[in-house]
C-alpha cells in the first residue's frame, strides 16, 4: 500500500460492484487525496452458480468471502467489503471489522406476483434455507425452486421458467437499480431477514487498524447497534447464514427492538420472540432473544438440521 492508494477488494458479481461502488463514494468525498482502486476476486460461490448451495457442502462464507479474504490476509487488498451477512460471527483470526456503515433496506422482497396475490400452489425461485423454511411455513401451498446465480440471471430465469416470483434480498434489488422489479417487500415481523442483511462488512488487517480512523465517515451507530444484536443472536445460537434463523433490530429512541425467528426446514414448526433493550447494550439483548428462542424449542430445530448435514 502507497501513502496515496487503497486497493478495495471485493467479490465479482455485479451487486459486489455495486456495494463497492456505494462504500467509495462517501470516502472520496472526505479523502479527496487518496486513489481507491477496486479489485475483484472469483470465489468458490461465483465459480459454481449451478449447484445448491446446499449440495456444495460448504458454509456459505466459505463460498462467498474465504478468497476475499486470504486476498486480504495475503496484502494483496487493503480493504474487504463483503455482505455482512456472509461472514462468521467469529472473526477470522488477523482481520477486524473496521465500520458499520448505513443500512439498506434489510428486508427480503417478493419479485413478480405480489405477496397478496399468490395463487395457491404458487411457485417461488430461491435457493436460501432460511427463506424456503419461513416460506413453507407461511404458505406451506407454495413450491419452491431452486435457483443460483447473479441477481439479473435469477430473475430472467424465473420469468423463463414461468414462475410466479423470485424471493431476493430487498437491498440487492435497490443497489442495482432494479427496485421496480419487487412485488412486494417482506413483512419483517412476519419473515425476518437474515441476520445483518443489507449491511456492508467493511474488513481491514488486524495489524492497519489505523484506516478505521480513515473509514470513520462511513460508521453509522444506529446499524451498529442493530447488527450486533442479530450476530449476538446467531452467535448464541451457533447457527450461520446457511441455517433458517431470521432476525431484524431496530432503534427506537434510545431502545433496540429485536424480533428474531428459528423456522424448521419443512416449516411445520417455528419459534419467535420480540424482545427490546437499551440500544447501548446490543450484545445482551441479542443473547436473552436466543435464550427465548432456546427455552421455546430452537435447539431442537436447529439439532435436526446439523444432523442432515
Amino acid at each position: 500500500m502507497s501513502e496515496t492508494t487503497l486497493l478495495i477488494g471485493s467479490r465479482g458479481s455485479h451487486l459486489a460492484k455495486a456495494m463497492v461502488r456505494e462504500f467509495l463514494a462517501p470516502l472520496r468525498t472526505a479523502h479527496p487525496h487518496i486513489t481507491f482502486k477496486q479489485r475483484t476476486i472469483m470465489t468458490s460461490g461465483d465459480k459454481d452458480r449451478v449447484s445448491s448451495l446446499q449440495a456444495l457442502g460448504k458454509s456459505l462464507t466459505s463460498i462467498f468471502a474465504t478468497q476475499v479474504e486470504e486476498a486480504l490476509l495475503r496484502g494483496e487488498v487493503d480493504i474487504a467489503v463483503h455482505s455482512l451477512k456472509d461472514l462468521p460471527t467469529t472473526p477470522t483470526p488477523r482481520t477486524f471489522l473496521a465500520v458499520t456503515p448505513v443500512r439498506e433496506d434489510p428486508r427480503d422482497a417478493l419479485t413478480g406476483t405480489p405477496w397478496e396475490g399468490l395463487p395457491a400452489g404458487a411457485r417461488i425461485a430461491t435457493s436460501s434455507a432460511r427463506r424456503i423454511a419461513q416460506l413453507a411455513h407461511l404458505r406451506p401451498d407454495v413450491t419452491t425452486v431452486p435457483i443460483r446465480g447473479n441477481v439479473p440471471p435469477r430473475l430472467r430465469t424465473t420469468r423463463e421458467m414461468g414462475l410466479h416470483g423470485c424471493l431476493l434480498a430487498s437491498s440487492g434489488l435497490r443497489r442495482l437499480g432494479m427496485g421496480g422489479e419487487i412485488g412486494t417487500d417482506m413483512d419483517p415481523d412476519l419473515y425476518p431477514p437474515s441476520p445483518a442483511q443489507g449491511v456492508l462488512g467493511v474488513q481491514i488487517r488486524e495489524d492497519d487498524r489505523h484506516l478505521a480512523d480513515l473509514l470513520a465517515p462511513l460508521h453509522d451507530p444506529a446499524t451498529h447497534a442493530a447488527v450486533t444484536a442479530e450476530r449476538a443472536l446467531l452467535a448464541e445460537l451457533h447457527g450461520g447464514c446457511s441455517v433458517p434463523v431470521g432476525a431484524l433490530a431496530t432503534v427506537e429512541g434510545d431502545r433496540l427492538r429485536l424480533v428474531a425467528q428459528v423456522t424448521a426446514l419443512d416449516g411445520t414448526t417455528a419459534v419467535r420472540t420480540t424482545r427490546t433493550g437499551p440500544a447501548t447494550d446490543p450484545v445482551d439483548l441479542g443473547k436473552r432473544s436466543a435464550i427465548a428462542l432456546l427455552e421455546q424449542g430452537a435447539e431442537h430445530i436447529l439439532s435436526q438440521i446439523r444432523d442432515t448435514k
